[in-house]
């Protein structure tokens, strides 16, 4: 461990967002690392993303959804005022610009969505015409497809503000992240997790995500390379497979989360077993899906694979139920 970089006055310098879910994760990185004998020090960046769930906030024109929790981060990484940034997974694009990479991809936490509701123990029970509070098209299509008959109530903001809205009467339910949720120990309204094949969760929930500057970064330097080694403890290698696998699939897709499309890849439970992959394409209105749900040898890749499930999905025609892009 080279005491050039490691020490007080020059600890790694960890950027993250300032909401509540976000400064555990942050957290849970900072003490891992100084557990393992590296100083560590926390920077929350506001951004767009964060700015825009506040009240009264206007959107500039021509906003690109794409990367609107991360591009502040990413700019204070490019510039040097931090090391390193943790992220939720799901929130990065699924192409990253050359000059940063993921370096590590932690062990990931339940990836499944859930059903918070303190009146109505699961959907099947909502009465007709009943609301949930959810801002995301991959789970209004996936809910449509269960129950037609609902509504929805656009709930934005952080777990908190999510969770204070429907206690206010807002809506009757809400559909959420498991991991978000479990890491902050809020889960006494929780009544039901949703099997995969119910609700497919988005490609890279419940995995946190490690950003650093890459080899190709103009600023690289023995520095990063320090970085690097030093959080590579890290990685998780089942996660990273799955979630990579689950990304290429959205990518073949075109990208986004903005989609209706969800992507779960679990791991072999045996050295010779195989990986599965459950993926679907949802139209809006719930009124069609297309599902491939199949196994890979522990010996593929995981670009292979999620490309292999992404051009099944197209064949079936999985794009045809996918919104044409604003141009």
């Amino acid at each position: 461990m080279s005491t050039e970089h490691n020490s007080p006055k020059n600890p790694i310098r960890i950027g993250s967002r300032g909401s509540q879910l976000a400064l555990w994760q942050a957290n849970h990185i900072l003490y891992a690392l100084r557990d393992a004998g590296y100083h560590a020090e926390l920077e929350i960046i506001r951004t767009t993303g964060d700015r825009m769930q506040q009240p009264g906030f206007i959107p500039p024109p021509n906003l690109d959804g794409k990367g609107i929790f991360i591009k502040e981060i990413e700019e204070a990484l490019a510039e040097g005022r931090i090391d390193l940034a943790v992220h939720s997974l799901k929130d990065l694009p699924t192409k990253l610009a050359s000059q940063f990479t993921l370096t590590a991809i932690p062990k990931r936490a339940d990836a499944r969505d859930v059903w918070v509701c303190e009146q109505y123990w699961a959907l099947h029970t909502l009465p007709t015409g009943g609301s949930i509070g959810t801002t995301s098209p991959r789970r209004r299509a996936q809910i449509l497809a269960l129950r037609p008959d609902v509504t929805f109530v656009e709930i934005r903001g952080n777990i908190d503000t999510r969770l204070k809205k429907l206690a206010d009467g807002k809506c009757d339910a809400l559909v959420l992240a498991a991991a978000g949720l479990d890491r902050l120990k809020r889960t006494e309204s929780v009544h039901y997790r949703f099997p995969p094949e119910e609700i497919c969760p988005a490609p890279g929930q419940g995995a946190l995500a490690l950003e650093t500057r890459s080899c190709s970064h103009p600023i690289a330097e023995a520095r990063d390379t320090y970085i690097r080694n030093a959080i590579a403890f890290l990685e998780h290698p089942y996660t990273r497979f799955a979630v990579e696998a689950e990304r290429t699939t959205l990518d073949v897709l075109g990208g986004g989360c903005s989609l209706p499309i969800g992507a779960h890849c679990v791991p072999p439970t045996t050295e010779a077993g195989k990986w599965r992959m459950l993926a679907q394409v949802v139209s809006p209105d719930g009124e069609a899906i297309i599902q491939v749900d199949t196994e890979a040898t522990y010996s593929t890749t995981p670009e292979a694979f999620g490309r292999w499930v992404a051009e099944d999905l197209i064949s079936k025609g999985a794009l045809e139920l996918l919104p044409t892009p604003v141009a």
